[in-house]
């Protein structure tokens, strides 16, 4: 998969996307990291990429031709063939869900446009395919957002995991919350390992953990029982 992220601040991207799982994709060219600096793309010699809102009022919205020549430059620097979706990352979008996340899994190339400053002129969401935000609460910028979007999403591509039932078993994979885990010791301050998982019954481990499961999504998450 191919994913670009348009953005004010690349360097924020480094610690998130330089270990661990992202790491280890992109070393095994599983995923592809490209970014894009939009002060590249400014029409002015002092790289101006936002100005003040018309009608008044406070902060500065980013200007839309800085936006559009980033976008285009992306597009035809990629294959016209791929499978693709220009996505923002914004407030007024739907909010992700893992479906989301094995949706967008199913794609060649996502290119992220991240917001800055007092947001867009509205002229710039005609190249969004989709506007998607991370919850109701306000964040600095589109980066943040991008970050947990892009880890949930490779997370889903094949071979990203040291398991393939790993993304299986994670929570909202299936609409739940996952099941307890445990590991050693099997006595901790005299709170024990269920005995079920000590048996080797994997049948009836099976029926405990979605027992489980069911069990924890209903007492914390009732919401998503209703969902």
């Amino acid at each position: 998969m191919l994913i670009d992220i348009i953005t004010l601040f690349p360097e924020m991207f480094a610690g998130v996307f330089g270990e661990s799982i992202i790491k280890r994709a992109v070393d095994n060219n599983i995923l592809t990291l490209r970014f894009t600096q939009l002060r590249d793309f400014a029409l002015d010699k002092h790289k101006h990429v936002d100005d003040s809102p018309f009608g008044g009022g406070a902060g500065m919205v980013l200007k839309p031709e800085p936006v559009y020549r980033a976008v285009r430059n992306v597009l035809a620097k990629s294959d016209d063939n791929l499978s693709r979706k220009v996505i923002i990352p914004d407030p007024g979008g739907a909010v992700f869900t893992q479906a989301k996340a094995k949706e967008l899994a199913a794609l060649d190339q996502i290119i992220f446009v991240c917001g800055h400053y007092e947001g867009f002129d509205a002229r710039i969401y005609d190249l969004a395919d989709d506007l998607i935000s991370i919850g109701d609460y306000v964040l600095t910028g589109g980066e943040l957002p991008t970050m947990v979007i892009v880890d949930a999403v490779a997370r889903m591509l094949p071979n990203v995991l040291g398991s393939a039932e790993s993304a299986q078993t994670d929570s909202f994979f299936d609409g739940m919350l996952g099941f307890p885990q445990y590991t050693r010791p099997r006595d901790f301050e005299g709170k024990l390992v269920p005995d079920v998982l000590l048996s080797g019954n994997h049948a009836e481990i099976k029926k405990w953990r979605t027992a489980q499961a069911l069990t924890l999504t209903r007492n914390r998450r009732p919401d998503l029982i209703r969902n």
